[in-house]
């Protein structure tokens, strides 16, 4: 009986369905793959119908424990050529998990190295490239072809004289067509698990690669024999960026372009020398993933009202802080969409542009030739804007430059570096503003962080101890609601991480009459701070707690990103 039989036979293709198959067919493919490649039939489907017939279940990867002593000896061609996985050893013989039923030679083969019989199972091509990459590392097909490759070159050509180092890794390690690959399919992986930032470190063991998910850091498995290729890894990464890979003293910026998965991704490379070589970190800014919108930030009602009402000011200044990777450039970027229209004109400057806005002019600052925040500022201003971005106050010229800009009529975003919302008030008169122009000027301080949230597919309720929480837990409101905690667990969707993309919490403080009194007579952070609280001010703990309350995010979280309330 051939596949499409079997397909028909379990139910799963009718004649009319049967006949689009064969009619598509192409050289060198069953009928079942090309069922699975129209759509027409999932992978787990088709071959949990073949397994049926030919003795050979159908098995979840993800819920089997591998025995990792079994990759030692395994031929690792049958892996990344024929797709072959052992898991387990079982009464003698080994489980083997395949997506192809009908390779019964490549079996025989694995059995035949072993010196042991095989007992097959089926499993999809997705679920065997994730233990290859969980258990032999990212990449690891492709070290396994460049290994191969170096030990047929070295059977057949013997070098007379060395190439010189920069020559060697421009020509031959970097642009060979594996260490391409290689960095692609790094790339690549780190795409496909959100991972914001990925880590190239180089250390005295060797090359060590780390992904950012959801603002932690996670290492990445990698097989040792990677690190035979860090030099031309890292050069292929700094050829990308349009880098001088002859320079290996100094620091360096640059930026890639790629197109993943149909969507645009900005990656803003640095490269630094560190005692064991050059280390790479690369931000991706995922633009197929883009979304800004203040309804998404997650703000609660009434603070959003606020903000609302503090961007849609004629004149002022709005600042956004926190510390690096907040979320504060989404904030300020979703309030400018939120007030863009035909009647007002947009200018930003940026250091750098992270995203491209329609209808947005936006301005790439450039210290290194005198473009600087306060430069652009003052040219901003000859452009007849009504909303200014400013990247970030970072000088007393650049701030100097924005209160003139909110006296002159304009509404004026920017960010600062604050570790919450009323100590913006006193790092400005810091850095030599006069506390009557801070008072005058300000219209609203958002202090935000970002905190991960739960899985929705596996995250776990469960009733808290009293002694497991700290001491300004919500017990009231959560006594007065019927909802339960939640803690993470981890699944298949998350992978077992518990965690699933991320939530911002803020801290937003208007300026009251209240605030800007007490800013103006140079009072301390911590006066401005009581007075804001008296006036309604919801901390950066509080809305943590309420997103912990609402199962948004674990109790964990709040404690990892927030600090207790000062009394």
């Amino acid at each position: 009986m051939d596949p499409g039989q079997i397909l028909q036979k379990h139910g799963l293709l009718d004649d009319e369905s049967l006949a689009e198959v064969r009619e598509a067919l192409t050289d060198g493919m069953r009928i079942d793959q090309k069922a699975v490649e129209l759509g027409l039939v999932t992978e787990s489907d088709a071959l949990r119908a073949l397994g049926e017939e030919a003795g050979m279940p159908l098995v979840d990867l993800e819920t089997m424990e591998v025995d990792r002593s079994l990759l030692v000896g395994f031929p690792a061609k049958l892996i990344h050529r024929q797709g072959l996985f052992p898991v387990a050893r079982q009464n003698g013989s080994i489980i083997v998990a395949t997506s192809d039923p009908f390779d019964l030679y490549s079996l025989d083969e694995a059995g035949a190295a072993l010196g042991l019989s095989i007992d097959p199972v089926l499993a999809t091509q997705a679920s065997i490239a994730g233990c290859v990459t969980a258990h032999l590392g990212v990449g690891s097909e492709t070290v396994e072809g460049l290994l191969a490759r170096r030990e047929e070159e070295e059977e057949d050509i013997e070098l007379l004289e060395d190439i010189s180092g920069e020559d060697g890794e421009l020509d031959e390690g970097a642009q060979e067509a594996s260490v391409v690959t290689l960095v692609n399919q790094i790339l690549i992986g780190a795409i496909d698990t959100r991972a914001s930032d990925v880590h190239v470190e180089s250390q005295a063991s060797g090359i060590k690669i780390r992904y950012r998910i959801d603002g932690i850091l996670h290492d990445q498995p990698t097989p040792q024999e990677i690190n035979q290729f860090q030099a031309a890894i890292i050069s292929r990464l700094k050829i990308m960026a349009r880098l001088n890979i002859a320079e290996k003293r100094l620091p360096q910026d640059g930026r890639i372009k790629l197109k993943v998965h149909g969507r645009e991704v900005d990656v803003r490379v640095s490269v630094i020398p560190m005692i064991h070589g050059e280390s790479i970190v690369m931000r991706l800014l995922d633009k197929g993933n883009l979304r800004f919108s203040l309804a998404d930030l997650g703000m609660e009602p009434s603070v959003k009202k606020i903000f609302d009402e503090a961007i849609s000011s004629p004149h002022g200044i709005v600042l956004v802080t926190g510390p690096t990777g907040s979320g504060k450039t989404t904030t300020l970027y979703s309030a400018l969409l939120e007030i863009q229209d035909e009647d007002t004109k947009i200018i930003t400057t940026e250091d750098p542009v992270e995203y491209q806005l329609e209808g947005i002019n936006q301005i790439q600052v450039h210290s290194k030739i005198g473009l600087t925040f306060a430069v652009s500022l003052r040219s901003i201003l000859r452009h007849d804007p009504d909303v200014v971005l400013v990247g970030e106050i970072r000088d007393h010229e650049t701030a100097e430059n924005a209160i003139q800009a909110s006296l002159t009529g304009h509404l004026v975003f920017s960010t600062l570096h604050t570790n919450d919302a009323t100590s913006a008030f006193t790092r400005l008169v810091d850095m030599g503003i006069e506390p009557f122009l801070v008072a005058s000027t300000i219209e609203a301080i958002v202090a935000q962080r970002l905190v991960r949230a739960l899985c929705i597919h596996c995250r776990e309720s469960y009733e808290p101890r009293e002694e497991d929480l700290p001491s300004d837990f919500p017990w009231d409101a959560y006594n007065a609601q019927d909802e339960p905690l939640y803690r993470a667990k981890g699944c298949r969707e998350c992978r077992e991480l518990g965690y699933s993309g991320r939530q911002g919490v803020f801290e937003l403080c208007p300026t009251t009459d209240n605030v800007r009194q007490l800013a103006h007579n140079r009072a301390s952070s911590w006066e401005i701070r009581q007075a804001a609280l008296a006036d309604g001010m919801l901390t950066l703990r509080q809305d943590a707690w309420r997103n912990a309350l609402a199962g948004i995010t674990s109790i964990d979280e709040v404690l990892r990103v927030t600090k207790g309330d000062r009394s």
